[in-house]
């Protein structure tokens, strides 16, 4: 096992509780790393971000916006991946070395349909077991299209698309996983789960990040992608995370 891995277990700073919550129930909310006195510059950073994003790297779905890579735009969002209890969760749920596989904007505008429930990857490839981390750059609310997830279903071998007749419906053992704005969720993404319909006059923001076995093949090339002035601002556990070498353009460490 590697010397970083270690580490992370033995830092112990996801409490216990929420440890407990994670491994049982598949997902826990947790304040964030983000201060609140920060909070309105993240939201400003966010949006910027945001609107300056290269069209290739902006992804519009059927109910939300996705732009990628925010490892690369800006020193606002490094507390965000390298968070120690997420790293931390990692060790617990993936169960050996890991890395950062994506970090992206998710934007649910006003009047965005909700989500099927659904899990991220199959147990088959080699992203399985996956960590997801969701900040709630605004609060997640009944209205404007909280995360659903349905407890204990990471432990069910079945997908939704096969057990259930309507994944879109509501689930009669969901649960909304809401909180105030800088809250963050982390889940086993074997855990059903999908955003609930955003019925509020506003849009709802996050940023999110998954986490996979170091082995696995990332969604995003961080390494290829990696900007100088990023490279020069993070230290070595963020490195570590990323999966970056000893400088910039260098192999996968």
């Amino acid at each position: 096992m590697d010397e970083w891995f270690t580490k992370f277990y033995e830092r112990r700073t996801l409490p216990a509780p929420a440890a407990e919550e994670l491994m049982e129930r598949g997902y826990v909310v947790l304040p964030g790393p983000i201060p609140a006195e920060s909070i309105p510059k993240l939201q400003s950073s966010y949006d910027a971000a945001v609107a300056s994003a290269a069209e290739a790297d902006v992804g519009r779905g059927r109910a939300s916006i996705r732009v990628n890579d925010f490892v690369n735009r800006g020193p606002e969002f490094d507390l965000i991946y390298a968070w120690p209890p997420a790293l931390e969760a990692c060790v617990r749920v993936i169960e050996r070395p890991f890395r950062l596989s994506a970090m992206h904007a998710r934007t649910l505008p006003s009047g965005g349909s909700a989500q099927e429930l659904h899990t991220d990857v199959p147990r088959t490839s080699d992203a399985w077991p996956m960590l997801g981390l969701i900040l709630m750059v605004d609060g997640f609310g009944t209205e404007n299209g909280a995360t659903r997830f349905v407890p204990g279903s990471h432990r069910w071998t079945q997908s939704p698309g096969v057990s259930l007749r309507d994944p879109h419906a509501p689930h009669p053992d969901e649960v909304l996983a809401c909180g105030a704005e800088g809250s963050v969720i982390l889940f086993n993404t074997s855990t059903w789960h999908g955003h609930t319909a955003n019925i509020s006059p506003a849009p709802r923001r996050s940023l999110q990040a998954t986490f996979i076995p170091r082995e696995g093949k990332p969604a995003t090339d961080f390494a290829a992608r990696m900007r100088p002035e990023t490279y020069a601002r993070i230290g070595p556990i963020a490195r570590y995370v990323i999966g970056v070498g000893s400088a910039p353009g260098a192999p996968p460490a």
